[in-house]
C-alpha cells in the first residue's frame, strides 16, 4: 500500500519531497560544449541503433579540444598580424601551418581565407656568388688585332 501513495512524477523521491536542482551533463563532465545536444544529434542522425551514455561526452570533449586548439593558433596568427579580431585568414594560416591540423583539414576550403604565402625557389632571382666577379675584366683577355 506504501507504493500507491507515491505521487506521479516524483522522479523516484518518496512523497515528492523537495526537488534537487538539475545539473547538466556538460557541467557534470566539466565541458563547455553541449553534451545533451550532441547526444540528440547522435540519436536523430541514426548513426547507430543505440547510443551509449559516454559517447556524446567523449565526442563533446574531442570537439572542444579541437576548437580550443584552432582558436589558440588563430589568436596567435591574429596577434602576429597586429589584429585583435580573428578573421578567416587567421584560421587558415593557423590550420595550414600546423602539421596535424593541416592533415586533418586537408580537403577543407576556408571561405575568405586566401592561400599560404609561397614562392617557388626556382622563380626567385639568382644571387651572385662572392667567388666570381660581377663583370669580366679586360686583363685576362688578349686581343689578336694585326
Amino acid at each position: 500500500m506504501e507504493a500507491s501513495k507515491i505521487k506521479k512524477g516524483a522522479g523516484g523521491r518518496k512523497g515528492g519531497g523537495p526537488k534537487k536542482k538539475s545539473v547538466s551533463r556538460s557541467v557534470r563532465s566539466g565541458l563547455q560544449f553541449p553534451v545533451g545536444r550532441i547526444a540528440r544529434y547522435l540519436k536523430n542522425g541514426r548513426y547507430a541503433q543505440r547510443v551509449g551514455t559516454g559517447a556524446p561526452v567523449y565526442l563533446a570533449a574531442v570537439l572542444e579540444y579541437l576548437a580550443a586548439e584552432v582558436l589558440e593558433l588563430a589568436g596567435n596568427a591574429a596577434r602576429d598580424n597586429k589584429k585583435k579580431t580573428i578573421i578567416p585568414r587567421h584560421i587558415l594560416l593557423a590550420v595550414r601551418n600546423d602539421e596535424e591540423l593541416g592533415r586533418l583539414l586537408g580537403g577543407v576550403t576556408f571561405a575568405r581565407g586566401g592561400v599560404l604565402p609561397n614562392i617557388n625557389p626556382v622563380l626567385l632571382p639568382k644571387k651572385p656568388t662572392a667567388a666570381e666577379p660581377k663583370s669580366p675584366t679586360k686583363e685576362g683577355k688578349t686581343s689578336k688585332k694585326a
